[in-house]
């Protein structure tokens, strides 16, 4: 029989199952504590259930616990970037950012990613599988408990298409999200898709308020082609229309990352595009200067640049920022950590 993945169980579902082999209603109370508020990394930290009862558990469940593989630490500003090993042996990047206002973890969703964003590290070499919930889950909980720090916000931004692995992303929000747990705000919550039209309607029929961030990066389809082949599949009024449905089922304040490129999508033309084209949406925009990889040709735009397309959506009156650069001195960008790690290993 194969193992259950114990640390993806709601609390109902754990409950069911421990009754089912005869245990009393409060065993489960108990498990789920260790699993989701004192993050038991193994059933053998579980000291107040009995030797054989743990023996049970060990060989019906497993038990999800990453392990650190390396860590880059930012002497500029705290942020800490972790490389994890699964069950599989294959490794995913987390990273921890410390705000004034709280900690914030950005994790992965998927082991690479299939959607091929010529901007980003992680599309190098594909997707090789979805991350189980429990999978999503312990990044949180293996970096609450290397770093001793609470984390108050979460990011589904690193590497990997969060709604191209539906199902775990869902299970994983509500396992964040439950009081009996981690208990993260769904509020403190923001999921970034690069614009699946189907599941972007079905999120919003989750009920669930979180923040949902579409990675735009262009004012128009055919730049937006250039720099994102799933572009080419959805098109981008087709993608505009269902984050609208999105903010009319959720209420929520959309938010759109906008990757800057030097000479791509940065001059003053795309910037009134781009004002034209979320005119009279409740939203946000979030201007990214990009990371360059080695592997591909763009190039940060310069700062004054960056400057002047903010401030002709500011003339708009749309509310925008520029990111600050977490992690700039260890290279913090989404999956070059991990790339050069299967570079030097093989792996």
């Amino acid at each position: 029989m194969d193992k259950i993945d114990i640390k993806s169980l709601y609390f109902e579902e754990l409950e069911s199952e421990l009754k089912s082999l005869g245990l009393p209603a409060f065993r489960a109370k108990q498990v789920y504590e260790w699993l989701h508020v004192k993050l038991a990394a193994g059933f053998g930290e579980m000291t107040n259930l009995s030797k054989e009862l743990r023996e049970s558990l060990r060989e019906r469940y497993f038990l999800t616990a990453l392990e650190e593989v390396d860590s880059l630490h930012s002497a500029s500003d705290g942020t800490i970037k972790y490389l994890f090993r699964l069950m599989d042996d294959r490794v995913i990047e987390s990273v921890l950012m410390k705000y004034h206002h709280g900690n914030s973890v950005c994790i992965s969703s998927q082991v690479g990613c299939r959607m091929g964003c010529k901007f980003c590290a992680s599309a190098i070499g594909g997707k090789e599988r979805d991350l189980l919930p429990s999978e999503m889950l312990d990044q949180i909980y293996r970096i609450q408990t290397l770093s001793g720090e609470r984390v108050s916000n979460i990011v589904v931004m690193g590497t990997g298409e969060p709604l191209d692995n539906y199902d775990h992303l869902i299970r994983f929000l509500r396992l964040a999200t439950d009081p009996k747990g981690l208990n993260i705000s769904a509020r403190n919550i923001t999921v970034s898709t690069c614009g699946i039209p189907d599941k972007i309607r079905a999120f919003a029929e989750e009920r669930l308020p979180v923040t949902l961030a579409l990675s735009l990066h262009a004012p128009n389809n055919e730049i937006r082609k250039s720099m994102m082949p799933v572009a080419a599949k959805y098109g981008l009024e087709e993608v505009m229309e269902a984050f609208r449905h999105y903010y009319e089922r959720t209420g929520r304040r959309l938010t759109f990352e906008y990757s800057l490129v030097d000479g791509v999508n940065d001059k003053e033309e795309h910037a009134k595009e781009l004002a034209r084209l979320v005119k009279g949406i409740n939203c946000h925009i979030n201007l990214i200067p990009v990371n360059p990889i080695k592997e591909r040709n763009y190039r940060k735009s310069g700062s004054e640049n960056i400057q002047k397309f903010k401030f002709i959506l500011e003339k708009y009156r749309i509310n925008v920022t520029i990111r600050r650069e977490m992690g700039a001195d260890i290279d913090a960008a989404c999956g070059q950590l991990r790339k050069s790690y299967i570079d030097k290993t093989g792996l």
